[in-house]
């Protein structure tokens, strides 16, 4: 046999033996499964067709809830309107200071004998706080009121010998003189003891001490730092074309980091120098913080009210949908949504002042706005 024919039978051979088993499965000999499923249709015989489970879910995805009327119902956010507190006023920027702060410091020099307090203690006015070596002094008050008990029997004695003339005017004057000279040496002496001790001048917390037992002090050494925290000073800058308005006694509302609170204060005190550098003037208000929370150094950013009230209807700047000539806003009527024309005054943070359109009560959609059509069935989750 060639060579040539000999390379041809090999090739062929695989390739029949592919086309023994393939060729059934594929239907190309037309006895396979397709072939027969044909013949059964042709004769008549219903063909039966099975959905695909996922197919048949798939239909039913993205189709809200159904209404009473067979429409979708659409799910979204709301809130109710309701009267709230609205200001309006000047803003600034300003600092918390102490109603009352001292470094603490002793009038005399000497050495400390005793420390009666402790670092971040309350103290009451008049509390004995640091108590300075007075022993010499305690001896030279002693001395004198023994004399000035000695000159008090001695003028008693002398009192009565004059309204009997047994002595002159002159020599029982001078001996109330003497005796008058030791009263004032034993007072000046009593000050001088009174000021080896270091007393807090009022209520307050006291910080860090710098001293200690033994230590040698002078009237520029610094003792403690005591401050009375129960009111705040809030001090702060408004532009000075304000100058003419009547700022005493209005209401300022402020807020501090660390805090999420609204806190206030009154204003009592009107720098009416205008800084050349910044072109304001100098405010301070006075605020209550019987709590502590507040202390001093604080920065806040501060709203001079000029104006407030009480009942201001406010919605999510968000709900409010701006319109070429107008603002509006989708309420709830009767379960559906209507798009309602209102007028809008002043505006916070996050909230937009409704002046008209909108009556307490009424159920503000907040949420879902893009799909909302007008006469919408919707299901709204209240929020506060």
């Amino acid at each position: 046999m060639k060579k040539g024919s000999k390379i041809a039978l090999w090739i062929s051979i695989p390739l029949v033996l592919v086309a023994g088993f393939a060729g059934p499965r594929l239907g190309l000999f037309g006895g396979g499964k397709v072939s027969k499923e044909k013949a059964a249709v042709t004769a008549g015989a219903p063909a039966t067709v099975q959905a695909s489970p996922t197919t048949v879910q798939g239909q039913g995805q993205g189709q809200g809830q159904r209404g009473p009327q067979g429409g979708a119902v659409l799910p979204v956010s709301g809130q109710i309107a309701k009267p709230s507190y609205l200001s309006n006023g000047i803003p600034s920027a300003g600092s918390l200071l102490a109603k009352e702060e001292v470094d603490i410091v002793s009038k005399v020099s000497g050495k400390v004998t005793g420390v009666f307090f402790k670092e971040g203690s309350v103290v009451k006015k008049g509390d004995l706080l640091v108590k300075i070596y007075d022993d010499d002094l305690q001896a030279q008050l002693r001395r004198s009121q023994i004399q000035e008990k000695m000159l008090s029997e001695k003028l008693e004695r002398q009192r009565v010998l004059l309204t009997k003339d047994a002595v002159s005017r002159e020599s029982f004057d001078q001996l109330q003189t003497d005796y008058n000279v030791i009263l004032a040496d034993i007072n000046l002496l009593k000050v001088r003891i009174a000021e080896t001790e270091v007393r807090a001048p009022f209520n307050g917390i006291l910080g860090f001490r710098y001293v200690s037992e033994g230590t040698y002090v002078q009237p520029s050494v610094k003792i403690a730092h005591l401050t009375d925290n129960s009111q705040l000073k809030l001090e702060f800058g408004i532009a000075e074309k304000y100058i003419s308005q009547p700022l005493t006694n209005k209401k300022v509302s402020f807020t501090v980091p660390g805090y999420r609170d609204e806190f206030f204060a009154t204003v009592y005190a009107i720098d009416y120098r205008i800084d050349e550098a910044t072109r304001t003037i100098g405010v301070r208000a006075l605020s209550d913080n019987n709590d502590g929370r507040l202390v001093p150094g604080m920065f806040a950013e501060i709203t001079l009210i000029t104006e407030e009230r009480e009942n201001a209807i406010l919605v999510p700047t968000e709900a409010v949908v701006p319109d070429m000539n107008e603002k509006r806003v989708w309420l709830l009527r009767s379960g559906k949504a209507v798009l309602t024309p209102v007028t809008s005054g002043n505006r916070t943070q996050n909230k937009i002042e409704i002046l008209s359109g909108i009556s307490v009560g009424d159920t503000i959609i907040t949420s879902g706005l893009m799909q909302l059509r007008p006469n919408m069935a919707v299901r709204v989750n209240i929020s506060e």
